[in-house]
């Protein structure tokens, strides 16, 4: 397994097309969470706490046929769209296969929701 050492390292090691993905999905977090991103356990995870991986928020994970992006807390969060799928604890994620699937204005309000629940 590559060790990666930046957020941009990780999306860079990416395959094109899941690499426009990610480009476009670390753009949208930074815009909530500028400067939170880091590398822990092998991918990137946005946190709130003073090292990675303290009060985590979110990540992003790449697997051969898509992109997760998670949140800690996501089973909280309000969604409408019913595209956040449940996962152990308190996680739920949504797999992005293709750009069209990243819904700026949907994943802003997401991470908008989590960074509350981890500020709390």
């Amino acid at each position: 397994m590559a060790k990666f050492t930046t957020v941009g390292d990780y999306v860079d090691s990416l395959p094109e097309h899941q690499r426009a993905i990610a480009d476009r999905l670390v753009s949208i977090i930074d815009s909530v969470l500028p400067g939170a991103g880091a590398i822990w356990h092998g991918h990137p995870v946005w946190s709130l706490g003073p090292a990675p991986g303290k009060q985590p928020v979110c990540l992003l994970k790449a697997y051969p046929g898509h992109l997760t992006f998670g949140f800690w807390r996501g089973r909280r969060i309000d969604d409408p769209s019913a595209r956040l799928s449940p996962g152990t604890r308190e996680m739920a994620s949504v797999k992005l296969h293709d750009l069209d699937e990243l819904d700026a204005a949907l994943f802003t309000e997401w991470l908008r929701q989590a960074r509350k629940l981890e500020e709390v």
